[in-house]
């Protein structure tokens, strides 16, 4: 279902927000370089959906969801003031597949330029499996005596 265009207009706003509290205002040492790369907030505008990504490893994403699950609270309450509703959405914090899905389309991708590398090489080198041409040509002789017989007619 399309969002509204109001949850859409205040999905920006949140998103906006949320980056900017997030760089100024939480000062957790566990929350890492995140980015927040989307946000979706419900047509009844109750719930707001954060996707967040985080530069690292495992260990880095799973302590930078703790920090933004313990700062959840502090967070949906700077939203409230910066937003002009008079229902504050909940706040859900989602980390996106984005970065992993990138890396395996591009795994998958540099695999499938090594094979189509190997099949190009494997093809300058075939030879055929009888005469380069395989189709017969047309006998000279036959050609001279129908033009003749061509002629006479």
């Amino acid at each position: 279902m399309t969002p509204s265009p109001r949850a859409a207009r205040l999905a920006d706003r949140i998103k906006v927000l949320i980056a900017e509290h997030l760089d100024r205002k939480v000062k957790d040492p566990r929350l890492g370089y995140v980015t927040i790369t989307d946000v979706r907030v419900t047509n009844d505008l109750q719930q707001a959906t954060i996707f967040w990504t985080v530069l690292g490893d495992e260990e880095e994403r799973t302590a930078t969801e703790a920090a933004l699950e313990s700062a959840k609270g502090m967070l949906r309450s700077e939203v409230g003031r910066g937003l002009n509703v008079r229902l504050v959405p909940t706040l859900e914090f989602v980390m996106d597949a984005i970065p992993e899905t990138t890396a395996n389309l591009a795994k998958a991708l540099s695999e499938a330029a090594a094979r189509d590398a190997e099949l190009a090489a494997s093809r300058a080198e075939a030879k055929y499996a009888g005469e380069s041409d395989p189709y017969k040509p047309a006998r000279e002789d036959n050609v001279a005596e129908s033009d003749e017989t061509d002629e006479e007619a």
